[in-house]
Formats: C-alpha cells, sequence, structure tokens
C-alpha cells in the first residue's frame, strides 16, 4: 500500500495530474477537468463551479498490483490549513512545480511543510507543454531556492551522485564511473528521501498525458508503504470531515497503531461514541463500504458525532511525528456574520461552529451583545466559499462584514501581573507572574521558578496550559505574541484549591500585568512575489515604497522582471487586482505570511472583545463557573 498526498501552488495542475493517475490506473473511465467542473476529486458543488479545489479529498486505486489511497489538496493559499490537515495522513508526497513559473510562494511553503513533516517527495515538473516552459531551469531554480538534492529521475548519472553522498561504495563506485541499476539505486534514494536528502524529479505535461506512467512507477519504487505497526494499541488522527445525505458528518482517519472497525465504541475525553459505518474513497466520490480500518489504511468514519478535525483517537504518544493547527499558516482576515433573516442569530451559530469543527482555525465566536458571529479566514477567497457554503448547505443567506485585519500585539516593557483567586469559596489561587516583551518572532515562553510546596507541579502545569487562554486577547483585543511569562509566585490551599482555580486564575493575573504594562501592536508581513512586464518594473517599484515595503531581489525571466519583497498585509491586500490592471493582465502576486512587525504610530487597530474581560473579575468568575452565558472557554 502506499498512502500519498499530492501539493502545488495553485494553477500548477495538481488536479489534472490527479486525473491523469486515476485514468492510467483505470480508476476512471472518462478523465475530468477542472474547468469543466468534472474534476473527480473536486466533489463540492462549490469546487465544481468555481473550478477549484476546496477541500482535501481522497480517492483509491491500484497500481502495479499495489494499492494507492490518493489525497489532492487545494492548492489556493487562502485554504492552506485543509492542507497542512492532509499532511497528517499520508507517508510520502508528489510536490508538482510549473516548467513554466518555477518555484512560486506556496511551493516553498509546501516544500518547508513536507520537510518539517518528514514525508519522502517526488517531484513532478509539469506544463512541459507551455510556451516558455523550461524543465531544466526550473530544477536549477528549485535546487538554488529549497534544496540542492534535486535532480531529474531519468538522468541515471544524476541518481547514481545522490546515492553516493548516503553511501560511502556508492560514492567510491561513482568515482569510478560505476551507475547502479534501479533495483540497486532505488533502496539508496529511499534511505535518502526518508532524510530528506534526495528529492527524485520527473517532468512531464498532465494536459498533454506526458510523464504519468513513469510518475505512477515512481511512486510505487521510492515512496514508502506504511510503517508496520507491532503496537495493538489504537492511534488514529482525524485529519478532516465531510457530510454525507444519508449517513450524515464522516470523519476522514488515518490510523497509525492498531485498528477500528464497525459498532466499535470509541472514547474521547467523557464521552463515548459508536461506529456506525466505515467506507474507503473510491474515485467517484461515493465510497465503498470496508468495515474496518487497520494500521496503515485511511477511511471515513460514520458515528463519531461532533469530533473536530484534529481529534486523536487512542494514544497519542503513539503518533510517528507533530501534528499541530496553524504551523504552515495563520488566519490573517476577520469578519463578522450576520444572517439576513432576523432571528436566525442561532442557526448562524450552530452552522458555523459545524464548520469549525471541520476547519478549528476559523475559530467561530458568538458574542451575546451584538448578537453576531464573528469568524476567522486566510483571505477573501475562503470567505466567499464560506458565504455559498452557507446558503447551499444550511439555506442561510448571510451578510458578512467588511474582513478586518488581523493584528497581533506585545507587552510594551517588563511588568508583573497578580491575581489572589480566593473569594468567593470554594477556590483558593494565588498567581504572581513576571511578562517581557521578546524579539519578534519569537512566540510565547513559559517557565516556572516557584517551588511545589508553593504551588504544586499539577497546578503550575494548569497556569501553562491556560497560558493561551489568557493571550488570546490583550490590552487591544489582539493575541499576544512575542513574550516570556515566568511564574514567580503564589500558593495553593490544600483544602480549598479546586481542579479548575489556576486555569480560571491565569488570565486574570496575567491581564493584570498587561495593564500594567501596556501593549503596543503588531501589523501582518507578507512576503510578495510580483511577476510584470519589464517595462511596469519602475512603476512596480515605487507602489512598494509607497505601501510601506521593502524590496528584497529582483530577475529578469524574457521579457518578465521578477521582483521579491516584503510588504505590510494592511497597505498590500488588494494589490493583485491593481497589478493586473496596469499591466492589462499581464502581471500577478502571490503573498504568504511571514510574521508580524510593529506597526507605526500612525495605524491603530483594536478588536471588541469576545467574553468577558479577565479585568472585570467578578463578572469573569460568574462566567467561569457558568453562572452567564457564554463561558470562558467558548470563543
Amino acid at each position: 500500500m502506499r498512502n500519498i498526498a499530492i501539493f502545488a501552488h495553485v494553477d500548477a495542475g495538481k488536479t489534472t495530474v490527479s486525473e491523469q493517475l486515476l485514468s492510467h490506473a483505470g480508476a476512471i473511465r472518462v478523465r475530468g477537468a477542472v474547468d469543466a467542473g468534472t474534476a473527480h476529486t473536486d466533489r463540492l458543488p462549490v469546487e465544481r463551479r468555481r473550478g477549484i479545489s476546496v477541500q482535501a479529498s481522497c480517492a483509491h486505486f491500484s497500481w502495479r498490483g499495489e494499492e494507492i489511497n490518493l489525497i489532492d489538496t487545494p492548492g489556493h493559499s487562502d485554504f492552506a490549513a485543509e492542507v497542512e490537515r492532509a499532511l497528517w495522513a499520508p507517508d510520502g508526497a508528489v510536490l508538482i512545480v510549473s516548467a513554466a513559473e518555477g518555484v512560486q510562494p506556496q511551493t516553498e511553503v509546501l516544500f518547508r511543510a513536507l520537510q518539517k513533516a518528514q514525508l519522502p517527495t517526488l517531484l513532478f515538473f509539469n506544463k512541459t507543454d507551455r510556451e516558455g516552459a523550461d524543465a531544466d531551469r526550473a530544477i536549477q531554480e528549485f535546487r538554488a531556492l529549497l534544496s540542492p538534492a534535486a535532480a531529474f529521475l531519468d538522468s541515471p548519472e544524476e541518481m547514481m551522485a545522490l546515492a553516493a553522498e548516503e553511501n560511502d561504495q556508492a560514492a567510491e563506485d561513482y568515482l569510478n564511473g560505476v551507475i547502479y541499476p534501479p533495483s540497486k539505486l532505488f533502496p539508496l534514494l529511499q534511505q535518502a528521501m526518508a532524510q530528506g536528502r534526495a528529492y527524485p524529479a520527473l517532468r512531464g505535461s498532465a494536459l498533454k498525458d506526458e510523464g504519468i506512467p513513469a510518475l505512477l512507477d515512481a511512486i510505487i519504487d521510492l515512496l514508502p508503504p506504511p510503517k508496520a505497526s507491532k503496537d495493538g494499541r489504537l492511534c488514529a488522527i482525524l485529519y478532516a470531515a465531510s457530510q454525507d445525505a444519508l449517513l450524515g458528518r464522516g470523519v476522514h482517519v488515518r490510523v497509525f497503531s492498531g485498528a477500528l472497525q464497525n459498532r466499535d465504541a470509541v472514547t474521547v475525553g467523557e464521552n463515548q461514541h459508536k461506529i456506525t459505518q466505515i467506507r474507503f474513497w473510491t474515485p467517484d466520490g461515493r465510497g465503498q463500504d470496508t468495515g474496518r480500518l487497520n494500521a496503515g489504511e485511511i477511511g471515513v468514519v460514520y458515528g463519531l458525532g461532533d469530533l473536530p478535525v484534529g481529534t486523536v483517537l487512542g494514544d497519542g504518544a503513539l503518533l510517528p511525528r507533530p501534528m499541530e493547527l496553524g504551523a504552515l499558516r495563520e488566519p490573517l482576515l476577520s469578519a463578522q456574520v450576520t444572517p439576513l433573516e432576523k432571528g436566525r442569530e442561532q442557526e448562524v451559530r450552530r452552522a458555523l461552529m459545524e464548520l469549525s469543527g471541520e476547519d478549528p482555525l476559523l475559530s467561530a465566536a458568538f458574542n451575546e451583545e451584538t448578537r453576531e458571529t464573528t469568524i476567522r479566514a486566510m483571505g477573501k477567497m475562503q470567505l466567499e466559499i464560506i458565504d455559498e457554503t452557507l446558503k447551499s448547505r444550511f439555506s442561510l443567506p448571510c451578510v458578512f462584514s467588511p474582513p478586518k485585519l488581523i493584528y497581533r500585539e506585545t507587552v510594551e516593557s517588563p511588568c508583573e501581573g497578580f491575581v489572589a483567586y480566593t473569594m468567593p469559596k470554594p477556590c483558593w489561587a494565588v498567581i504572581k507572574v513576571l511578562i517581557e516583551p521578546l524579539p519578534r518572532g519569537s512566540g510565547v515562553e513559559f517557565r516556572s521558578v516557584v517551588a511545589p510546596r508553593d504551588i504544586a507541579l499539577r497546578y503550575q502545569h494548569q497556569v501553562e496550559k491556560a497560558i493561551p487562554l489568557a493571550l488570546r486577547q490583550g490590552m487591544l483585543g489582539w493575541q499576544v505574541t512575542d513574550v516570556r511569562i515566568t511564574l514567580t509566585g503564589g500558593n495553593h490551599h490544600e483544602i480549598h484549591t479546586h481542579p479548575l482555580d489556576f486555569i480560571v486564575a491565569t488570565p486574570m493575573a496575567v491581564m493584570d500585568g498587561l495593564r500594567r504594562g501596556g501593549t503596543k501592536l503588531l501589523e501582518p508581513i507578507l512576503e510578495a512575489h510580483i511577476t510584470v512586464p519589464k517595462s511596469a518594473g519602475g512603476r512596480v517599484m515605487g507602489d512598494i515604497n509607497r505601501m510601506r515595503g521593502q524590496m528584497l531581489s529582483s530577475s529578469q525571466a524574457g521579457s518578465l522582471l521578477r521582483i521579491r519583497a516584503e510588504l505590510p498585509a494592511a497597505t498590500s491586500l488588494d494589490y493583485s487586482e491593481t497589478l493586473l490592471q496596469f499591466t492589462g493582465g499581464r502581471g500577478g502576486m502571490s503573498a504568504r505570511l511571514i510574521g508580524y512587525r510593529d506597526a507605526p504610530d500612525t495605524v491603530q487597530e483594536t478588536m471588541p472583545r469576545r467574553g468577558v474581560n479577565p479585568l472585570d473579575t467578578a463578572k469573569y468568575i460568574l462566567a467561569a463557573r457558568s453562572a452567564l452565558d457564554g463561558g470562558i472557554f467558548d470563543f
């Protein structure tokens, strides 16, 4: 068996490659087309209407007697969260690179993510039929920007050179002019690929049906099968979710250890769920009943209720690698969602909470005072898709507020925060923290210098666990980052301290410190790749300065100029549309979030608080004890 996923920058031809793979394997009779809305891996109505992939989808087929689960992922950066979760399921990957455009911003993001996930990866340089395409130039660019360990599989000498880096005998033979046959060469390449030190590449044109059989062979010859699990304990992860008209909500599951089967009772937290049906995906999207998923297999499980994507079934310690949300890309925009018909606010809330179960980064939050639900999104395209989904799936036409950029904030100077949560009884949690600013991009650090006799270790762990809760909205209403929080003092009580007291108290202590130290605004910064005719270069460079940006590099490719720049998101979100207008459609821009920096004093943005402010301690304690609507954990 092979579990593989296909990744690519948008419009690199990823879904067309998937269609050709299914066709050559005999899994489909007629190849679908993205533009016609007939691609077999684009199954949602919105995907077929728009001709883009929104959800990761799986198809099962066979080649040379081996079973293959193929996961086709979205290419548009607005759906990076879906791509990130798809990284949890496979054992190997195919990264599509356009031979015409070369390495694009999302290509680099995906490659770094594949490296971090330690997934052996094949490269396929697609669109060799395009005018101006040059696979040799594109792989040189890949070597320069991403990894020098990339070589075309149709060059035995280049492949032997990669193998020589891994094996002393192979190095000696290579120096003596010996080239190994595939039977001896491929095992060495597999070892190198597993260590991220070899990236075999192929070239072709999915549109012209060139290079596809060679890619299928390489998937079997070079990408690994699932590792055999010797542990009988269950370990599986929910990496996606979908709706079936008859069976309801199904969760896409990769099993790493143990097995799942129909009628199994699965316990998550304090709740137990009973599996009603298990399917694996067929290319037509209908699925086929299988009744059981063994270690190494991927399928769709029904009966697990509303368990959110990212839930681990069984023993999470058996996961082969870290699987976290938001590592690939974080949401950049927020918007308020209001139903067109008054009185349907709770329906909107429930619908968006359901969608948040499928994409936890949406972070749907309901404001009891305004009766509005706020969501987060990667970009305007994702908001448009959510709008269509609310109409088509939930029959809820809604109005979206103009999207607002998501900022961050950080503490201005070192400060101390304190809280004594000792009333009303029964409770006891006394906390003193030191909050210090860190360099940009540092994130959040926590440490403790308190002795266990003052605060028991289990309660110190509660303080650490509550830090993300405490920092999700600072004095300006934005998430707080680039800080070190040190637990410096406090105490527990042998009798009066209850299990969650320190989780409730931590946000009050942290906000007390932020109030004392004050916070400053951080704005999101994008790395932009801009391509325009050379005649438009002067205009673009002037625009970069006007947008408070910085040009990093420029290069020429024929009649085109490629510019790499760092730009504040606040000034550049709509610049791609401007480029299209003044270049007559010949210019374009793609961008990715690279971090947050101090915003100019002229930029003053705040976010309304969601939930009760921990500085209002009396009301906050009531919310924590569920005496008010919308507890402290509800957003």
